[in-house]
């Protein structure tokens, strides 16, 4: 349908009457009011201003069906997506809970516990209960069941004026938000609460010459093909370490990503050159189950592919540091400099959605 692209229903958790409800958030638009007016159930909510549905797995499946074609529902922060990833099986946050009965401090525990039940990745941990301390010290005269939204409000407000930057605070409002909506069971409780506008950094790419120059000045066979796979198949750099040799088809010449972001297999493809390279890396170096292990076995270190590219790129007479993901987002702009479909591209790099690959139309030179 004309417009598609354009028209979102965002998915948001309500509380209301005491009942979980599904709301949905959309810009005035009259299809979408179309479609909400064959959903059997659909109220609307002055206090929220969105239209909602008893939260049931029969009704977001109608909401799934009904939009289809229409609009593109967006359930990102409402589906439950946070889940382990490979490198991170174990959480265990004891070390925490020893320091802060030596500092004396009071966390709550079910913060802790929530973490490691959902298995956040270990940074996100970190960084949830780093924010959450900041909040809970600031407010320590509150319990924290009292702290309402206006005075979170006033303290966001706060951190802004101390010049804390966008990125801060987003972290900020997670931890406050995982530990009343996801911890407390609260999920509408700081709905109001507005984000910072979201900063958009176009990616920074390198042209291919620049990438040719940078995988044959590398002798090392190992290096090479570490940074011809970052580059060709458009991957993480975590997706790379996590990278089995079984993931690697040579009769269909495509690379398997298992629980990539999001949890989220795909399939990219897997070019001429790096294959052959491979094909000599493996009879020399000999890996074991990883693709690329370390000198003890097990996964290489994210450490050394960061050396590796950036000092390929040097050795290239590249006069700017290149990190992997440059050589993804490189990637990704020379495929649509080549006119590649948009769909194929976003395919390729795993994006949910194509609006996150279209900021790529904004570097590449047609």
């Amino acid at each position: 349908m004309a417009n598609y692209s354009h028209k979102t229903v965002i998915l948001k958790h309500l509380l209301i009457d005491s009942k979980k409800q599904i709301g949905l958030k959309f810009s005035p638009d009259k299809m979408i009011h179309l479609v909400l007016k064959n959903i059997e159930g659909i109220k609307w909510s002055k206090e929220f201003n969105l239209a909602y549905i008893l939260n049931t797995k029969e009704n977001l499946n109608t909401i799934f069906d009904e939009f289809k074609g229409v609009a593109w529902v967006n359930a990102t922060h409402f589906l439950d997506t946070k889940t382990k990833f490979d490198d991170n099986e174990h959480l265990n946050l004891d070390w925490y809970r020893e320091k802060i009965k030596h500092d004396g401090t009071d966390f709550p525990d079910l913060f802790l516990k929530k973490l490691e039940t959902k298995q956040y990745a270990k940074n996100t941990a970190r960084v949830y209960i780093s924010m959450f301390e900041r909040f809970m010290a600031y407010h320590k005269h509150y319990k924290l069941i009292d702290i309402n939204e206006l005075m979170i409000s006033e303290y966001l407000n706060l951190l802004a004026k101390s010049g804390k930057s966008n990125s801060f605070l987003n972290q900020m409002i997670n931890s406050i938000k995982f530990y009343y909506e996801v911890v407390l069971r609260m999920p509408n409780r700081f709905y109001l609460i507005d984000r910072p506008i979201k900063e958009q950094k176009l990616p920074k790419v390198i042209s291919k010459a620049e990438v040719k120059q940078m995988i044959n000045i590398t002798t090392n066979i190992k290096h090479k093909c570490i940074i011809s796979l970052l580059y060709s198949s458009g991957l993480r750099k975590s997706e790379l370490l996590n990278l089995k040799i079984s993931d690697i088809d040579s009769k269909r010449m495509v690379v398997t990503v298992l629980s990539s972001k999001g949890k989220k297999d795909r399939i990219t493809i897997l070019s001429k050159a790096t294959l052959s390279d491979l094909r000599k890396y493996y009879t020399e170096w000999e890996p074991k189950e990883y693709l690329f292990e370390g000198a003890n076995g097990g996964k290489y270190s994210a450490t050394s592919v960061l050396l590796i590219v950036k000092n390929a790129a040097k050795n290239a007479g590249i006069n700017r540091v290149v990190t992997p993901h440059m050589l993804r987002h490189s990637f990704a702009t020379h495929l649509l400099e080549a006119d590649t479909d948009l769909r194929y591209i976003q395919v390729l790099l795993g994006h949910s959605s194509t609006r996150t690959t279209e900021i790529y139309t904004q570097v590449a030179v047609n």
